[in-house]
């Protein structure tokens, strides 16, 4: 039995929690139905991308090659600048369904490279152009064009011109069910020197801040030099050990109002602090105290034509008091990848070398589109103590008569961006190829769309 059958196994018998975390970040958060909260439900435009980097969502979290555990209590993820965009690089974009001339459309170009189902081994590309990425031109050279015309993509832009580019890979590797270990890796296509600012993130998603008194505020604060110790009621004391020791931002995961609302804020440090700290220059748009609920390493690099910058961050349940952060990094990592390559060896030996790459990535593709998905209908219909009361004609709009409905699990879908909801149709479909390498995960979810707080008690299933 391979080393990745064996985790499965375990994971199984509930010997260990191999499935605690992984890749269950969403691409997209905001424009989605969860987050509507407008009197005639047209979830696409209450709360845009541009209003996505200051508030803070009530129902999940979204960023770049996200990783989380399966509560999605803290989450991993990353932001880049390359000194000409208009604002941090910290989630994807995209076109609304009433914004593209084909309906909803993610404007990037970013691959799923590998992951086993315990999520032991995982790997990312995206590719960051390191001249300004053109967000208006998108938006509006797409509402300009026709159902029958072509959609107007980033790479019509030309920004991807002489390859100027990053190509920015992110890999996770688990020394242990609780010991994450992370690499990035940006690599300068291009043919002059560039520069860019990467900044790997880790945030507690926002649970405090709806009225409901059982819930105590979890911290991050610095506890050395590019090191930081993390504090939930519920998931425990971790530590993240970022290499090189950068300089640590502190800022909270609260909403901006003044900047969305025109609304004075409660606070003074909201989760748009760093993109205000990085592009704007405001020095005080972090915490001086080094704690927060959101936190990142700031590193910044002149990376010349051809040549890569490597990064290492460590999260843990250990406390490194006893070890190194950076002992056994590599080794782990070279393990995990020759473990992956062990576990895919049941591919069909007729297979041509490129057909089981296809269908090694076809798998990667299927397991990091898995997401945390949280929606209470009751709660969602009546809205939260701490917030306004939604608008009457809610009750009579979208969901209106799912009120049993609860979902607070880890859901396969189509995607992470244009699906940030499941689909019962899709996920039957896709449970097929993932019966082939977890099928204990199939039968759960499908099992799951049968559970009395997901069906009607008519029989009907949630659909979409």
């Amino acid at each position: 039995m391979s080393a990745e059958r064996s985790r499965l196994l375990e994971a199984r018998r509930r010997e260990k929690h191999w499935r605690r975390w992984g890749t269950y970040v969403s691409e997209r958060a905001w424009g989605t139905v969860r987050e509507d909260y407008s009197p005639t439900g047209n979830a696409w435009e209450f709360l845009t991308h541009d209003q996505a980097r200051s508030k803070a969502y009530r129902w999940g979290e979204d960023g770049l090659a996200g990783f989380c555990d399966t509560h999605q209590r803290l989450c991993l993820g990353l932001a880049l600048w390359n000194q000409h965009d208009p604002f941090l690089k910290e989630r994807l974009y995209g076109l609304t369904g009433n914004e593209g001339n084909h309906g909803e459309d993610v404007k990037e170009y970013y691959y799923y490279l590998d992951a086993t189902p315990t999520y032991s081994y995982a790997k990312w590309l995206y590719k960051y152009p390191q001249t300004e990425y053109l967000y208006s031109w998108l938006k509006v050279e797409n509402a300009r064009r026709g159902k029958r015309d072509a959609e107007f993509e980033l790479i019509d832009t030309q920004v991807f011109e002489q390859n100027r580019y990053f190509d920015v890979f992110v890999e996770y590797a688990k020394a242990d069910v609780d010991d994450i270990l992370v690499r990035i890796t940006a690599v300068n296509r291009g043919p002059e020197p560039a520069p860019l600012h990467i900044l790997p993130t880790v945030w507690f998603r926002n649970q405090w801040s709806w009225g409901y008194p059982s819930r105590k505020k979890p911290r991050l604060e610095q506890q050395a030099a590019g090191l930081l110790r993390l504090d939930d009621e519920k998931l425990g004391r971790y530590s993240l050990w970022f290499e090189d020791q950068p300089k640590i931002l502190f800022t909270e995961n609260e909403t901006n109002f003044e900047r969305l609302y025109g609304h004075a804020n409660g606070g003074k440090y909201f989760k748009d602090a760093f993109h205000d700290y990085v592009v704007s220059g405001n020095q005080n748009a972090v915490n001086p105290d080094l704690r927060g609920t959101k936190a990142c390493g700031l590193y910044h690099s002149i990376i010349a034509s051809g040549e890569s910058r490597v990064l290492r961050l460590r999260l843990s349940s250990q406390q490194f008091s006893t070890s190194s952060p950076e002992e056994g990094f590599d080794e782990v990592f070279a393990q995990r990848k020759q473990e992956a390559d062990d576990f895919y060896s049941f591919c069909p030996c007729d297979l041509t070398p490129d057909a089981r790459l296809v269908q090694r990535q076809a798998f990667a593709g299927l397991l990091w589109s898995k997401q945390y998905y949280y929606y209470v209908v009751d709660q969602w219909l009546k809205g939260d103590p701490a917030g306004p009361a939604p608008p009457e004609s809610r009750h009579y709009n979208r969901n209106h008569s799912w009120v049993h409905f609860y979902a607070e699990d880890v859901l396969t879908m189509p995607d992470k961006w244009e699906y940030p909801w499941f689909a019962a149709w899709d996920t039957a479909f896709h449970m097929i190829p993932l019966s082939m390498i977890d099928p204990d995960a199939a039968k759960k979810e499908l099992e799951r769309f049968l559970r009395e707080w997901y069906m009607k008690p008519n029989g009907q299933l949630p659909a979409y």
